[in-house]
């Protein structure tokens, strides 16, 4: 008889958690740290490409335009593995277009990544589903979920 109660009550925090968990999601985008943010990918959901915008160092109010900062841009599945690695678009800030977001050096800006939809090293689209897509800058992170529509 105890058991059944509880398990409503279980399910009852959880239920009244669940606005709160929603709007921390939220908040996560942007760093307090580096004072970079992370924007929702668009379009979102998407087939088979995506853009995924960031901005670094505060952008646009620079303290220290010329102050680098170590990127690195990364998609999982929801089983935690690693999916791909985006691509710069355009290139900015003295890095080439098109080279993999992982530990390049960028100045206070707004950028963008590009995805093709592919899983890194097979050459193969990504199944139907959720993903998380991790920004890390000098080692702060933040992260949000894109979803892939077939």
């Amino acid at each position: 008889m105890k058991h059944p109660w509880a398990a409503l009550l279980v399910v009852l925090a959880l239920c009244a958690s669940v606005p709160q968990l929603s709007a921390q999601g939220q908040q996560s985008s942007r760093d307090p740290n580096t004072g970079s943010e992370l924007r929702q990918n668009y379009p979102n959901p998407f087939n088979p490409e995506t853009r995924i915008a960031f901005s670094i160092g505060g952008y646009p109010n620079c303290v220290n335009p010329s102050r680098q900062y170590r990127v690195s841009l990364r998609i999982f599945n929801v089983i935690a593995q690693l999916v791909a690695l985006p691509v710069l678009q355009g290139g900015a800030a003295g890095v080439a277009g098109g080279q993999p977001l992982h530990g390049v050096l960028l100045t206070c800006g707004e950028y963008t990544a590009y995805w093709d939809g592919k899983v890194q090293r097979t050459g193969r689209e990504a199944a139907s589903g959720v993903y998380v897509y991790r920004l890390e800058i000098n080692g702060n992170a933040v992260t949000r979920k894109m979803m892939i529509r077939k």
